[in-house]
């Protein structure tokens, strides 16, 4: 068996018995997690609190860095076996001080769940001068995930998720202008390269982290209803995809065919618990299996959300995976020396 997912060597599903309309409760049956760390980006809206809640139903001490500690507060109470903390992705310094004080606590991370996003925001610069889709999507993560990697080994069986999106099929990673400064600024490019990111980062840290049991996924949530994701997205691009009328409602048929919170987070969680994963990694998943790869066979059709899956081989290149690796470090002045 190949021992890396570079070009999606392993992209085909493993027979979960799961599907699209699976929930968490589905994938998490059986699954005791008593005793296990987790940390969860975003844990405290949309998917993410979803996650949460899941997790620590689970029997999982739930760590939450939140940028907006208000809304986290109140959107956990009731959610036992949760600890909540200040981070913020677009501010290197805020994870660097996170990472610190959960290393300081000496205990191992079980799960690494980086989950918090944007999407549909207009151009937005960090103080470094980068794209916010790209600082917060993928950079932060990336320095998140190096800080706390001497927790991660010492899981001894850690998982890293890193959820990522159909969008990866907008666009690849341009290495040659990731921010924007020298093309026209166009906010579903800059979401796509920073999801094919995710995936890149995925498939290179699994193939660096597999020797100290460390493994690491990627995953499509799914078209999901009822999230954060598009707040800042003006109303007329939801109608002129044809998804919303004129009084910016959702038209019912399109409704029914999102999933909701708990099968938007469902991929997520098999992800993370699933024992089909034991032995392999770098993957990229979808409705609660492995993707298959999609080499321009399959008709995707924006008016029908079952249709946008599948993973593109460019996300899982192991050129460009090393590559950003290389630029993430450079990007972000950290050495994320896998050792």
């Amino acid at each position: 068996m190949e021992q890396n997912n570079y070009q999606g060597k392993l992209q085909q599903p493993a027979g979960s018995g799961f599907n699209a309309t699976s929930t968490t409760s589905d994938v998490i049956k059986g699954i005791n997690l008593l005793g296990k760390i987790a940390i969860v980006t975003g844990g405290y809206a949309g998917i993410g609190l979803e996650t949460t809640r899941i997790l620590a139903a689970a029997g999982a001490t739930v760590i939450i860095p939140a940028r907006d500690t208000a809304k986290a507060k109140k959107n956990l109470q009731g959610i036992a076996n949760t600890e909540l903390l200040s981070m913020d992705l677009m501010n290197p310094t805020s994870i660097d001080l996170f990472a610190e004080n959960f290393l300081a606590t000496g205990r191992p991370l079980d799960l690494l769940i980086n989950n918090a996003g944007i999407m549909w925001v207009p151009l937005r610069r960090d103080n470094r001068g980068y794209e916010s889709q790209l600082a917060t999507n993928h950079l932060g993560h990336f320095q998140l995930t190096a800080r706390l990697w001497p927790a991660l080994k010492k899981a001894n069986g850690a998982r890293v998720i890193n959820v990522s999106s159909f969008g990866h099929q907008m666009a690849p990673f341009n290495f040659e202008d990731p921010n924007f400064i020298h093309r026209q600024y166009e906010t579903l490019l800059g979401y796509g390269q920073s999801k094919t990111a995710n995936n890149l980062f995925s498939v290179e840290l699994d193939n660096r982290g597999k020797a100290f049991n460390v493994r690491a996924y990627s995953l499509h949530p799914g078209a999901v209803n009822d999230t954060d994701l598009g707040r800042e997205a003006p109303m007329e691009l939801f109608q002129q995809m044809g998804t919303h009328d004129a009084d910016g409602k959702i038209f019912p048929e399109v409704a029914k065919k999102l999933k909701t919170i708990p099968q938007g987070a469902a991929t997520t969680v098999w992800c993370a618990t699933s024992p089909l994963l034991d032995n392999i990694g770098g993957v990229y998943c979808e409705n609660c299996d492995i993707a298959e790869p999609d080499l321009d066979n399959i008709d995707h059709q924006y008016g029908d959300p079952s249709t946008l899956r599948g993973v593109r081989p460019y996300s899982l290149d192991e050129t460009s995976a090393k590559r950003l690796w290389k630029l993430s470090e450079e990007m972000t002045g950290i050495s994320f020396e896998v050792d």
